[in-house]
């Protein structure tokens, strides 16, 4: 008979006990390495996190924005842990000086090539079911972006250069370059 090999569940402290410099995720207790972003990647996440913060400030909003590496905590539980390259929580008591303890209000995920299956399913279906209103996935690959909008039950697609209308405030779009 042979024997049934057990799969190891990551938790937290297995985060906390990687090498400096070693980033990775934990999405149900399975740990996923994650590369260092490119050029590409950086300049479109921090152009975006700028759009989204000056509208929050003009709008006088109590939104917070965080670029990667930002700590979120999805569940009460210790097996799910992420840093989404643009987290916005609107919720004050979700966050601590170790991160954000819930599901923000709106992720967005920026593809490399080494997460597009994380990106489009692994966590699409973790921020859906943690309570995460609105999720964009940016592929610059594809010059696309995905607008998942979880409370609308809805999916839109935007080419870039689109003005992508953003489901959790009303009159606001943003277009990626």
């Amino acid at each position: 008979m042979e024997a049934v090999r057990k799969e190891e569940i990551y938790t937290i402290n297995d985060i906390y006990a990687l090498p400096d410099g070693k980033r990775a995720e934990i999405i149900d207790g399975k740990i996923y390495s994650m590369a260092p972003p490119n050029r590409r990647h950086q300049d479109i996440s921090f152009s975006l996190a700028k759009k989204i913060a000056e509208y929050i400030e003009a709008e006088g909003g109590k939104c917070k924005v965080y670029l990667a590496p930002f700590a979120v905590f999805l569940n009460e539980n210790n097996q799910n842990y992420v840093e989404p390259d643009i987290s916005v929580i609107c919720n004050p008591d979700k966050l601590t000086d170790q991160g954000c303890n819930g599901a923000p209000d709106w992720i967005i995920e920026i593809v490399s090539q080494g997460s597009k299956a994380m990106d489009y399913f692994t966590k699409l279906f973790k921020y859906r079911t943690s309570g995460v209103r609105e999720y964009w996935i940016v592929d610059p690959a594809k010059d696309l972006i995905m607008a998942y909008r979880f409370e609308k039950e809805t999916m839109e697609q935007y080419s870039f250069g689109e003005n992508a209308p953003v489901g959790i405030y009303e009159g606001f779009s943003v277009k990626v370059q």
